[in-house]
This record gives structure tokens, sequence and C-alpha cells, in this order.
């Protein structure tokens, strides 16, 4: 697809609306085509630079079978955040990001090993030797565990790569991810601090058809990686 048609995409989706000139972090101003009733209007030609850099990243990450958690608990990000995941079958965190999810993995693990155990304890009917008022805390811990810890019941290690939808509002896992020397790609609103992530996209992190925009050709360009495929 040329860089045209891609613009023009982008301009369809609504991804030039950034927030409110006060709200804009110093980071994002060279990125700000104009500022119209009060609202940072995004320079979607610098956007779509910062892209194809971020989706050749992808691709080579994909060629060399690395492994991308997808962070994004925003309500408009997270049904979204789920399909892409489990379509490229990688690990996500859709609902609330636990602390240590990266630091302390193993212990991240332990819950998760626990979870699968008890689902499978369930399924073969060994839950039934407790009383009734066991069972229904056992049925809310696994409640609990499986909306905390879902999107990652699959991995067995420390992911290569986060991709993250505005890490100002995932800024825990972001810190967690640079903590532990993980890429970090994002997009990002003029709301949030560049430098926190290696490969910043600036666009609007808010609304459902930018974000489905960007995570389309995320996906796109993982499976091109995967697949040899260069261009």
């Amino acid at each position: 697809m040329s860089t045209q048609n891609i613009v023009e995409e982008m301009f369809q989706a609504g991804v030039h609306y950034g927030y409110s000139k006060s709200r804009r972090h110093p980071s994002t101003a060279q990125y700000v085509f104009t500022t119209k009733n009060g609202i940072d209007i995004i320079n979607i030609e610098k956007t779509e630079l910062l892209l194809q850099k971020a989706l050749e990243t992808v691709s080579a990450l994909a060629a060399s079978g690395k492994t991308i958690l997808f962070v994004g608990t925003k309500p408009e990000a997270r049904q979204q955040i789920v399909e892409t995941a489990l379509s490229l079958n990688m690990p996500y965190v859709s609902e609330r990001w636990v602390g240590g999810a990266l630091t302390n993995f193993p212990e991240i693990k332990k819950r998760i090993s626990k979870l699968l155990s008890l689902r499978d304890q369930k399924e073969k009917g060994e839950l039934e030797k407790y009383t009734k008022k066991e069972r229904l805390l056992i049925d809310r811990e696994m409640e609990d565990m499986t909306k905390n810890f879902q999107g990652l019941s699959g991995i067995t290690r420390t992911p290569d790569v986060m991709f993250v939808i505005d890490p100002k509002k995932e800024l825990i896992a972001v810190t967690e991810a640079k903590k532990m020397n993980l890429l970090v790609i994002a997009v990002v609103n003029t709301d949030c601090n560049l430098k926190q992530v290696d490969f910043p996209i600036v666009a609007n992190d808010a609304s459902v058809p930018s974000i489905s925009f960007f995570l389309s050709k995320v996906k796109e360009a993982y499976n091109k990686g995967a697949s040899g495929v260069t261009k």
C-alpha cells in the first residue's frame, strides 16, 4: 500500500485527533500539525513515518520468532487487544496489569499454574469434596485469576517485546518492560512522554477506529515477517 493510501486510511480512522493543547506533553510538540478549538491535530504524515519504522521492527521480530506481549486495558482497546493477540497466538493483558507480571514473572507463573490446576480439578469433578461455601470461594478466586492472567496463561518465559495502547495509562507495565530490557512499541497520544518507549506511534489512542487501524497493521506486519515476506 502506498504512503498516500495509508495517510488517507489514517485520516478516515480519525488517527489525527490529539488531546487538548493544555494536556500536551512537550515531547510530542514536533508531531502536532496545528491546534483547532483548543484540540491538538496530529501531523499524520509524520505518524506514517513512525508507523513504518514500528512495522519494520515488528516484521523483523516475527522473522526471528520473538514473542510480543499486547497490553491495552482501556475500554476502547480491550476487545481488539484480545482479538489481535489471539489471532497471532501471542500473550496479552486487557483487564488489569498485575504489578510484577514481568519483574516477578516466576511468581506470576505459579499463580497461572494454580489457575490451570483448579480448572482441571473442576472439570474432573474433584472440587465436589469441598463444601458449597468453599466451592463458591474457589470459583471467585478462579474468576479473579482468569481476569488477571487469562492472556498470560500460555507463556512459559518473559516476552521479548511489548506493544502498548497508551503508555501513560499503562505506565506500570511500561516501567516493568524497561526494567526487563524489553523493546516497547506504543500508540501514544499527545499527552504521553515519547521518551518512555522505543518505537512511539503518535496518534489517537482513545478511539476504537484508530486503535483498530494500528492493531490491524501490526498483525499484518507480524504475519508477513513470520512467513518471510519483507514487503
